[in-house]
């Protein structure tokens, strides 16, 4: 689902010793919770949301079908029942009829025919339609080839919601776990108009928080428990404090002093804080790359000079200076993501030897790169979050590029939310992104670079790459359609249509009086349902 940016940071040098003396926590024994952002929201729109800081705050107040517990469980949410047909191709769920809206009003099947039909309907330029694929007509509708009406999805009566597919989707469930899918209220939109979701005011929850205080562009909002929620007596916080966080030192002096009850932490904290009561490692189904823009800049599509670039990062290095808990990357999707059956990942001997690049043959590369280009010497532009460690990165990777081949890097660094706003008008040369999975499989990662995806904004196309992904989506053989992910990341890497960086885990400090907060699904967001402040 999400664009991320690098949310790790650091701490100077002369707090370090005083963290490990005193602790003061301003919760108290009060259901209160102070917790960051390191971006600012872009949208809370759950058609247009396409980033971390913004699907933090709607996982949180919206709540779907279902919702996913530790690693990944599915449990039920606004469906209190369901059952798979034995072809696998139709879903008939029951849903609970105590479901309600924030303002009061009755939650029906109709909420999601609304919000599944919004959500594929060519007018919405949704950045989620992509996730409707396999369920009837989504592909068509997306593409204004048949009615939205048409859509695979039928409210019976006000309690019953039939779904139907084209083919088998494996991690359907796990989809439907996320906003993307969750139910929107018609009235509530069609009275907003454009400016739904652009403030809190121009918000309506189904979920455990309501959202207050974000004018749409302020660095401070809260999240209040949700009185009409079905499931409020097992909703222990009563709000949840918000704050933009960008500066080292900040974070890290607001946890001292209690205001914040989290920080991440930088890999020299890490190995200094680690004993400490409270240091845990966020594991995060994410993956930090390369992102280049074949229409703006023809250099680009030269993958000799992409190759030259890849090799010469010497990306646990990076990782290294970022995050203790960073991974080197080995394939665009992170470790750990397994195929069902066999339990194998996409990455293999051959990919990690692509991405293992050394100085020799960078330089070979770019050698076989500027003879092509006729060129003495190259100059890039790259893109970047203003955050200290996206900063730490973008210079990490300007050293490397420029020592090692020559290059002249040229760098920029802006908010996230304005940085994004360009990534997606197409409005760069190279970009440091990141993308966070909905899910834990391949797919969620792979599909972003298919040809016609919302998410491929650097245009990056190949043939073979499309046709690989395609089969792999409807094949019925579980065998063949790992083999077809497999060839379809060997293909990405080979041809650099993206550079895989590291995987983004956290190391963090959260207050020990913090209880039961958990990790939603592959580690995306914080679940805050459960989670309750001790004494």
């Amino acid at each position: 689902m999400k664009k991320s940016a690098i949310i790790t940071l650091a701490l100077s040098a002369s707090l370090l010793s005083a963290c490990s003396n005193t602790f003061a926590s301003s919760s108290k024994t009060k259901q209160v919770l102070n917790w960051f952002s390191a971006g600012e929201i872009s949208t809370m729109d759950p058609a247009l949301n396409n980033d971390v800081y913004g699907g933090e705050q709607l996982d949180a107040t919206m709540e779907g079908l279902v919702h996913l517990g530790n690693n990944s469980k599915i449990l039920p949410g606004i469906a209190k029942s369901w059952k798979e047909s034995k072809d696998g191709m139709t879903w008939t769920f029951k849903l609970r009829k105590n479901a309600k809206w924030s303002n009061g009003e009755s939650l029906t099947a109709k909420d999601f025919v609304y919000a599944w039909r919004r959500q594929v309907n060519p007018k919405t330029a949704s950045t989620q339609s992509n996730k409707y694929s396999g369920i009837k007509n989504a592909d068509a509708i997306v593409a204004s080839k048949k009615p939205v009406p048409s859509l695979g999805i039928k409210a019976v009566g006000k309690y019953k919601l039939v779904v139907t597919l084209e083919r088998k989707i494996p991690y359907f469930q796990l989809l439907l776990a996320g906003s993307a899918f969750a139910p929107q209220n018609q009235k509530f939109i069609e009275k907003a108009g454009k400016k739904y979701g652009t403030a809190a005011k121009y918000t309506l929850s189904d979920g455990p928080f309501v959202m207050k205080g974000w004018t749409g562009s302020n660095l401070t909002w809260k999240l209040v428990k949700n009185k009409y929620y079905w499931d409020k007596k097992n909703v222990k916080l009563t709000k949840i404090n918000f704050s933009v966080q960008k500066s080292q030192s900040t974070s890290y002096n607001l946890y001292q002093v209690g205001k914040l009850d989290m920080t991440t932490l930088s890999a020299s904290q890490s190995k200094s804080l680690k004993n400490q009561k409270g240091w845990q490692i966020k594991k995060s189904n994410r993956t930090q790359y390369l992102m280049y823009n074949f229409k703006t800049d023809k250099n680009l599509r030269n993958v000799n000079l992409r190759g030259a670039i890849a090799a010469a990062i010497n990306k646990e290095s990076l990782a290294k200076t970022l995050n203790l808990a960073d991974i080197a990357a080995t394939s665009l999707t992170p470790s750990g993501v397994t195929d069902p059956v066999t339990g194998k990942e996409v990455v293999t001997k051959r990919t990690k030897a692509i991405q293992s690049g050394t100085k020799a043959q960078a330089k070979a590369y770019y050698k076989k790169a500027l003879k092509e280009l006729g060129k003495k010497q190259i100059i890039i532009k790259l893109l970047g979050d203003d955050t200290d460690d996206a900063k730490k990165a973008t210079e990490f990777i300007q050293s490397a590029l420029e020592s090692t081949l020559g290059m002249k890097v040229e760098v920029t660094n802006m908010p996230f939310k304005n940085r994004f706003a360009r990534e997606e008008a197409g409005d760069f040369d190279v970009i440091l992104d990141g993308w966070s999975g909905d899910y834990a499989d391949p797919n969620t990662f792979l599909e972003m670079f298919q040809k016609t995806n919302v998410n491929n904004y650097g245009s990056w196309e190949n043939a073979a790459y499309n046709k690989a992904m395609e089969t792999s989506k409807t094949t019925t053989s579980s065998k063949k359609r790992w083999a077809e992910l497999v060839k379809a990341e060997r293909i990405l890497l080979t041809q650099q249509g993206v550079t895989p960086l590291y995987y983004g885990n956290t190391a963090t400090l959260i207050n020990p009086k913090v209880k039961n907060i958990t990790l939603k699904g592959a580690g995306l967001a914080y679940n805050f349902k459960g989670a309750y402040i001790s004494k």
